[in-house]
């Protein structure tokens, strides 16, 4: 059987423009200066994502936490890792950005075909490779190198991808002096075969190593307010291993038509995840006033004790996760303009997690808490403990039947509509899911490009493993998926300003939460009440315009204000009143003898991801008479989240982190152009292109929080030290391509 061997040019068109999903050059990746050095950098300034930490790759998307977004890649879901704590921890993501062909990215609203997940889903498709090519790179925080290539007949592609990255430059900069230890390793393999003019198999194989070790000496924070100005002092024994390493492969079967009316694709994938924590970390602390007179030469230093302790910390945890499924999708396409899609999908998980974990407190020789106050003969408590060993095994079934329908009216406005079903089935809690979607989509014939859409649905999460456990590490088997009823109004305006093409677009949601988990977030860590005992909304405005600001550069803002709120069913609190009329407050009041009381009901109060103002810029420009030299500024705001004391009732967690204040720029310059006239001889011939980067993070040295440690003295009050986020620091980058 003969192959034709000619390829033709690919034009991507804006097709998705009636779908509530965008489209993002992957060109760009290349060029954001980030000190994740990561793939999802990219979504970080787009409307409605959030991202609070710049060494994580997790966002929230309109309220949603890191658990509620979808991320496929070829169609195949990905999973985040299960025990991670801390950005410090975290890795590289599962997208190789030097083998990303397209990306797409919903906020919400998104289609039937994709999966059930409340907020967003990011659909990555790796490219085909028409020629052998490579990427070398590297920076001072690691490399990547990638290969790919394509056989004589055409009929075989390949593309290997293989990236280190190590934090220990930049960790170096943080409260906590040590010895840091971490390393992050990652090899993905991509390939094709035709088998005939119709079928192709492809194989997508991923393997991730990534390990985190440190031996933390000493940490010294300043905190409180101008008039109020404290220091906490601590000094570490012990150290902290952790280890997290994935494995993924996947095979599919594409099935195209002659006539190209008809599309079938068969999955099978196996997904592997083995994660262990272990840590022994003794902490010596002390708190002390500073001195806040201006005109005293002792201004700054330290003039008084507050309190000192000691606290230990252990943790043995566990984890190893299976996830294989069978999946099949199809897509007919009865007319230009007519569609029809569907898929089933089956999957069996399997996961087996011990864990072991404790912290005990001791505040200048009494433990905190004892069973007698004060009393250093007491018993003494452990606090947070933790041991369980889980197993759990279970099988889903899920599938989507979708339409897509276009028609142009005699005025050449043309109008579309997407409509779907989606159904699931858990074994585990027996529930069995049905929930529409629908996009509506006008494009009226106008002077002007305008387009308007409007999405609803309903948007079903079943609990994974980590809803399904609580504080305690017990296990709730009946916990019901979490709903979240999407409404979303688009208005999409295509425009030129100085000859050059604009997009700006505004979206306005309203999401209705049902049945949701309430939860708390530390760093990147979500912990969950295992309880379907709330419900909530998040509701907001979203705006982005980007276009060529400067000529051949793309640039993008985005400005979003968002609320999301949520009432927990079963939440009280009493307020007791001794005889003089005054609140019983311990340890404050002299008289604790309660005479009256009043309860109270929160209501609603803010999720832990109720960021009301979040803006995004990433902005290119060019040096004037050197089109080689060229600037990227990535800028980042986010207005304070809520936060609250550990282990405490969320009602009481409404207090408000600063606001979150970021600006990287880099630099680059172009050494070697890829359309530069090539000599016939010499090692500058295999060369594209050439690219050297030189970076600043955080440029305005912000002093960002990302969570807190809370520590007591011997009253058992609580001290709020704000844990923060890297310094400014310098990065050099250099990309080759041949």
């Amino acid at each position: 059987m003969k192959f034709k061997n000619t390829l033709v040019d690919v034009v991507v068109t804006d097709e998705n423009r009636f779908q509530e999903i965008s489209r993002i050059d992957p060109i760009l990746i290349t060029h954001i200066p980030t000190a994740s050095q990561d793939f999802n950098a990219i979504l970080f300034t787009l409307p409605g994502v959030s991202n609070r930490n710049e060494l994580s790759s997790a966002y929230s998307v309109r309220g949603g936490n890191f658990d509620e977004n979808l991320v496929y890649v070829n169609g195949i879901e990905v999973y985040r890792p299960f025990l991670v704590r801390s950005g410090q921890q975290e890795g590289l993501s599962f997208i190789n950005p030097d083998m990303v062909a397209s990306v797409l990215f919903s906020a919400g609203g998104f289609e039937a075909k994709y999966g059930d997940k409340m907020s967003s889903v990011l659909d990555v498709q790796y490219r085909k490779p028409r020629k052998f090519a490579g990427v070398v790179s590297g920076s001072l925080l690691g490399g990547n190198l990638e290969l790919e290539g394509i056989s004589k007949s055409h009929r075989f592609t390949w593309m290997i991808g293989s990236r280190y990255k190590s934090t220990q430059y930049i960790l170096g900069n943080i409260d906590v002096k040590g010895q840091y230890k971490p390393s992050f390793i990652d090899v993905q393999a991509f390939a094709t075969y035709d088998l005939t003019t119709n079928w192709e198999l492809n194989f997508l194989g991923n393997y991730a190593n990534n390990k985190y070790n440190i031996i933390p000496e000493s940490r010294e924070t300043d905190f409180g307010t101008l008039n109020q100005a404290l220091r906490l002092k601590i000094y570490f024994d012990g150290q902290e291993v952790d280890k997290f390493t994935t494995m993924l492969g996947a095979i599919s079967a594409i099935y195209r038509s002659n006539n190209e009316k008809t599309n079938l694709k068969f999955i099978f994938s196996g997904f592997k995840s083995k994660e262990s924590e272990s840590f022994d970390l003794q902490g010596q602390y002390y708190i002390a006033d500073l001195e806040t007179d201006f005109g005293k030469p002792t201004f700054g230093e330290e003039v008084g004790e507050r309190g000192v302790g000691t606290f230990l910390q252990h943790g043995r945890t566990s984890l190893t996760a299976y996830v294989y499924s069978a999946e099949h999708k199809g897509q007919y396409n009865i007319t230009r303009n007519k569609q029809i899609l569907w898929g089933t999908k089956y999957s069996m998980e399997s996961i087996a997690d011990n864990l072991s974990e404790w912290k005990y407190v001791d505040s200048a020789g009494f433990s905190s808490p004892t069973s007698v106050p004060y009393d250093p003969q007491a018993e003494i408590i452990l606090q947070d403990v933790v041991k369980q060993k889980i197993l759990i095994n279970s099988n889903r079934v899920s599938g989507f039947l979708e339409g897509i329908l276009s028609k142009e009216l005699k005025d050449t406005s043309i109008v579309s509509i997407t409509a779907g079903v989606r159904a699931n089935y858990w074994d585990l809690n027996k529930q069995a899911l049905f929930g529409p979607r629908a996009t509506l989509g006008y494009k009226p014939h106008w002077k002007r490009d305008f387009l308007f859409k409007f999405s609803s649905g309903y948007y079903y999460q079943p609990p994974f493993y980590r809803e399904l456990r609580d504080r305690q590490g017990n296990i709730n088997y009946d916990l019901k998926a979490q709903t979240s009823i999407h409404f979303v109004l688009t208005s999409d305006y295509n425009f030129k300003a100085w000859k050059r093409p604009f997009k700006f677009i505004v979206e306005a949601y309203y999401k209705y939460l049902d049945n949701i988990i309430p939860y708390e977030v530390d760093n990147v860590r979500i912990r969950y009440s295992a309880k379907n005992n709330a419900q909530g909304y998040a509701t907001g405005i979203d705006m982005k315009i980007n276009g060529d600001f400067v000529k051949g550069l793309e640039s993008w803002a985005s400005l979003s204000i968002m609320q999301t709120q949520e009432d927990i069913k079963d939440d009280f609190f009493y307020t007791y009143y001794n005889s003089d009329g005054d609140t019983i407050v311990p340890g404050y009041t002299a008289n604790n003898i309660a005479t009256d009381s009043t309860r109270t009901e929160p209501g609603y109060i803010p999720r832990p991801t109720d960021q009301r103002v979040s803006f995004g810029l990433f902005f290119q420009d060019q040096m004037p008479g050197v089109p080689d030299l060229k600037m990227h500024l990535n800028l980042l705001f986010g207005s304070g989240v809520p936060f609250g004391p550990p282990g405490s009732e969320r009602y009481k967690q409404v207090l408000r982190m600063p606001p979150y204040r970021r600006v990287d720029i880099g630099f680059s310059y172009q050494i070697l152009r890829e359309n530069r006239k090539l000599k016939e001889k010499g090692f500058g011939r295999h060369l594209r292109s050439v690219w050297f980067s030189l970076e600043v993070f955080n440029l305005l040295g912000t002093n960002n929080t990302v969570s807190y440690i809370w520590v007591e003295d011997v009253t058992n009050r609580q001290y709020a030290v704000p844990n923060y986020l890297t310094r400014r620091q310098l990065n050099a980058r250099l990309i080759i391509k041949f």
